[in-house]
């Protein structure tokens, strides 16, 4: 047990002191703070800066002043500027600088509006859309109150319709999660596939990587001498894990104070639609357990790979596969998140390499019996153990196998090299 633990801490603090492992959590601790303060930075830059300016040529002498008006009430980046010049003045002034376009209203035979929007800047097509949109408002006040329709009247008929789900109570009396407990669960659901999506890949590749640079420096003929193959595999497993843990943990107590800290700047939008109230613990405790089971599934899988590999240059090549099955999982889950229920989705839960995202994704947005989700992580469990048993030949023969390519047909030379030992 004591090489074990020696075998763990120096995993765990010789990454944990590189300056890549610095660096890395800087730059992500740097993007976190930088996003927070996302909107504070545009307006920084924008302070000084004076809202675009859109030339309107009136022929009606009538549409401007409204439009105008819906322009000062709502929140545009632009402001209107009526011309008393012709359009091809208009259209040189729009060369030379002094406003973004030119738009040109008249009234067709039945007084309703036709417009003309003239710029030099066709990629930017926000402000014609919302010219646009405007313009139709008037169009239809116009058209309604010419046909003697009252605007009061016809603005409830444009009210949405009251509408309103509820939830049908099953026959041992419980019902289905309410629309806010789905609505938090989705932002952790989130957030959980994005942190083992990023944990598999960053971490199950270090796994690999620090196992093939102890080979192609022969310290693993050394260490593989003194302790078990699966001590030592496991050993380097769990100091990894605590690596990305310290590091994970690094980032959300960063987001959590920086939550804290603009809790009245960030009300409304993502933390409206993707809050964290109304979920269930039991919901937090499968986010850790899955985390961990699938962080340990692959690994371990990684691990093993990585000890059939003698140069760093083909750790990539040969973690391809994994990365592969991580990003199916992510697909699915993705996907999943609109149709939780669906049977692809069903199906794909009980497959232990999509388990860890796919099942929490239905343990978070839906009411899964408790058998479904034992037998779902007895599978989990089930498929580490064949791997770590499996893992632990491939891993005493593999890390004694040198050469150039790696193939399948590596597998099987390293059990039969296992086997000597």
């Amino acid at each position: 047990m004591r090489k074990f633990w020696i075998v763990l801490s120096h995993s765990y603090l010789t990454r944990l002191k590189s300056k890549s492992f610095m660096i890395t959590t800087a730059l992500f601790l740097l993007f976190i703070l930088l996003m927070a303060n996302f909107q504070t930075i545009i307006d920084l830059f924008d302070q000084d800066s004076q809202l675009d300016r859109v030339a309107v040529i009136d022929q009606s002498d009538e549409l401007f002043a409204i439009l105008d008006e819906q322009i000062d009430q709502g929140d545009y980046n632009f402001e209107l500027a009526r011309y008393d010049g012709t359009l091809e003045d208009a259209e040189q002034a729009v060369l030379d600088g002094e406003y973004i376009g030119v738009l040109e209203l008249e009234v067709d035979a039945e007084q309703l509006p036709v417009a003309s929007y003239h710029t030099d800047q066709l990629s930017n097509q926000s402000v014609q859309y919302q010219l646009e949109s405007q313009l139709q408002q008037i169009k239809v006040a116009i058209a309604t109150n010419q046909a003697g329709i009252d605007q009061e009247v016809l603005e409830s008929i444009y009210q949405p319709v009251p509408f309103e789900t509820v939830a049908i109570a099953q026959a041992d009396g419980t019902t289905s999660r309410t629309e806010e407990e789905i609505s938090g669960a989705r932002g952790l659901v989130y957030v959980i596939l994005f942190l083992l999506y990023f944990a598999v890949i960053t971490y199950g590749n270090m796994i690999a990587m620090d196992i093939a640079n102890e080979k192609s420096s022969r310290v693993m003929e050394i260490l593989i001498s003194s302790s078990s193959p699966i001590g030592q595999m496991f050993a380097k497993i769990s100091g990894i894990a605590l690596l990305g843990l310290t590091q994970i943990g690094i980032f959300l107590l960063a987001g959590y104070f920086v939550i804290q800290s603009k809790q009245e700047e960030l009300v409304g939008g993502f933390f409206e639609a993707f809050g964290f109230t109304d979920i269930p613990a039991s919901t937090y405790v499968y986010a850790v357990v899955f985390f961990l089971l699938g962080y340990l599934l692959y690994a371990t899988l990684s691990a093993m790979l990585g000890s059939l590999v003698s140069r760093m240059e083909d750790v990539n090549q040969l973690m391809m596969p994994v990365i592969l099955l991580v990003v199916a999982a992510f697909m699915i889950a993705m996907i999943g998140l609109s149709t939780p229920e669906a049977n692809f989705v069903t199906v794909t839960s009980y497959i232990p390499f999509f388990t860890p995202l796919v099942m929490f994704l239905r343990v978070g947005l839906l009411e899964v019996p408790t058998w479904e989700i034992a037998i779902s992580i007895g599978i989990m469990i089930a498929t580490i153990i064949l791997l770590a048993l499996i893992g632990a030949k491939v891993y005493r023969g593999g890390v004694l196998m040198y050469g150039r390519g790696v193939s399948l047909k590596d597998f099987k030379q390293a059990l039969q090299l296992s086997k000597k030992e």
